[in-house]
């Protein structure tokens, strides 16, 4: 039962919701197969992709850089952020009764945001290595120490969790008497305050002012420094400009990727929830695999450590 009756001091009924139900992403058959080789597919390139970063970092000196450190994080964080919602999106496909308890759901919806406020700060912390990279080359091993890029991750997940703390107090303790269907495959904040039996339009404006407008202001910082560091080599050099702008340009695409759904999920909402479910999907299933796939397959460093940590591991398998 999705409903548990209570009876009061006054002998009224209240109901409590002690689960929801995710009404997912589509009722025919075609489609629900489609889906599930097309999210089962990416989510296993998801997985193997960013834990072959993280393992090839880890593994290589010649990566012990800040930009691979910082690589290396944004790949598990993608990952987390990815197992918050797929593997339940892939075994709700063919389930009927696509149910979610409350607590799961309050708890899908919390790393939901750490995993996303953390990230925004994380492609923040990479802005800035490029940004230090590219205009002051010679510092740049004094600025971006070890300990400056461990700072960085650590203020990233200390902001991720407020972002998310933030919004899950206000909705955990509100009141759910009745309505439970959540026209989504996943937990979220603006969906799951509409079934409140209060009015929640309160709660409604703190999810726009947190995660709307900290995820607009991030992506317009980003894209200003991004300009900045385009026009300041423009001045030193135009040549450099073009190869400013090679490295670059896998930064811009993450962050439109990233971005993008957010703005239409959190500020400008679609009148068709279609439309807002394949925004989510973007952000949880096809972004996370991108990331490696862009940061990888345009760098060359990252192709030669790959390739020599393949030889490796095929040599060691020959000689046991």
């Amino acid at each position: 039962m999705s409903v548990r009756r209570t009876v009061s001091m006054d002998k009224t009924n209240d109901s409590v919701v002690t689960e929801f139900v995710l009404l997912g992403l589509s009722a025919s058959l075609e489609m629900k197969i489609l889906l599930f080789l097309f999210i089962f597919s990416f989510y296993v390139g998801i997985v193997l992709g960013n834990l072959f970063i993280v393992f090839t970092v880890v593994c290589d000196p010649h990566l012990h850089s800040p930009m691979y450190f910082l690589l290396a994080n944004l790949s598990f964080i993608d990952l987390g952020l990815s197992s918050t919602t797929a593997p339940r999106m892939i075994t709700d496909i063919f389930s009927e009764h696509k149910a979610i308890s409350f607590p799961g759901c309050m708890i899908q919806m919390f790393f939901v945001h750490v995993m996303g406020g953390t990230e925004m700060v994380l492609l923040i912390a990479m802005a800035y290595d490029r940004y230090t990279a590219i205009c002051k080359p010679l510092h740049y091993l004094t600025i971006m120490s070890r300990k400056t890029c461990i700072c960085f991750v650590v203020t990233a997940w200390v902001i991720g969790v407020i972002h998310a703390v933030s919004q899950f107090v206000c909705i955990v303790n509100l009141p759910f008497c009745g309505p439970n269907k959540i026209d989504s495959f996943y937990c979220d904040f603006p969906r799951v305050a509409e079934l409140a039996c209060t009015d929640s339009n309160w709660v409604e404006h703190v999810v726009t002012a947190n995660s709307g407008l900290i995820s607009m202001g991030t992506f317009f910082l980003l894209i200003m420094s991004y300009i900045f560091i385009l026009v300041t080599v423009r001045h030193h050099s135009s040549a450099g400009l073009s190869k400013a702008f090679s490295t670059l340009s896998a930064h811009i695409t993450v962050v439109f990727l990233f971005f993008a759904p957010c703005f239409f999920m959190y500020v400008w909402e679609f009148p068709t929830l279609s439309l807002d479910k394949f925004l989510a999907v973007l952000d949880f299933v096809v972004t996370p695999l991108l990331n490696p796939a862009i940061y990888t397959f345009r760098n060359k460093d990252m192709k030669v450590a790959m390739k020599r940590l393949s030889r490796k591991i095929v040599s060691s398998k020959e000689t046991s």
